[in-house]
């Protein structure tokens, strides 16, 4: 039978799969929150403890990172996954189980909102990864020029920023690619649950 969006939703085992989703959302949440926090303190030391002068060989522009979505998708994953835990708590009970239809769209969101969350910090990774190449071909190749002599150009110097920017996309999508995990598998337990009850004997 095609199931519609109204089809009432009966799984295998309902109260193990609210469980994995109370269990994960809380994880997802608290492991998010907890790495988000690095970024933002790493932000926070940029725009109010650095000097004048890094800022104009500070390499990754920070707004710029910010503007391009990853920390903005993962301040949005990390509140997803409580939507995760209201989820278990609804499947749980028999009265307020959503559709099957429903309860896999939240997944899809979450699981579409990890993707481009890890696209945005790939194309930033690879950004950063190409300036610090062209800096470290653009010196003599005696040593690393970290600040440019009196009429130097700033752009081809290195700065503690660059370390700082780089540090936090790979925090970023560190724990984009964990929460991308974690999604699939709340995925793939709704999925099987639901084949599991179609085919059981009616």
């Amino acid at each position: 039978m095609t199931k519609t969006p109204s089809t009432p939703w009966q799984p295998a085992n309902p109260a193990g799969l609210a469980k994995q989703f109370s269990k994960l959302g809380w994880i997802g949440f608290w492991l998010q929150l907890a790495l988000l926090a690095i970024p933002i303190f790493l932000l926070v030391y940029v725009l109010t403890l650095s000097s004048p002068d890094s800022a104009q060989a500070k390499g990754i522009d920070l707004g710029n990172y910010l503007s391009h979505g990853s920390l903005l998708v993962m301040v949005f994953t990390t509140l997803w996954f409580l939507r995760y835990v209201r989820l278990g708590s609804r499947i749980a009970d028999p009265a307020t189980r959503p559709p099957q239809a429903k309860a896999l769209k939240t997944v899809w969101i979450g699981l579409w909102a990890c993707c481009l969350g890890i696209f945005f910090s790939l194309l930033l990774m690879f950004s950063a990864v190409g300036r610090l190449l062209f800096v470290l071909l653009s010196n003599p190749q005696t040593g690393i020029q970290l600040a440019p002599g009196p009429g130097g150009d700033p752009s081809l110097s290195l700065s503690a920023i660059d370390a700082v920017s780089m540090t936090s996309l790979l925090v970023i999508l560190s724990a984009e690619l964990i929460v991308l995990g974690m999604t699939l598998w709340l995925l793939f337990r709704a999925s099987r649950a639901s084949t599991a009850n179609e085919k059981a004997p009616t």
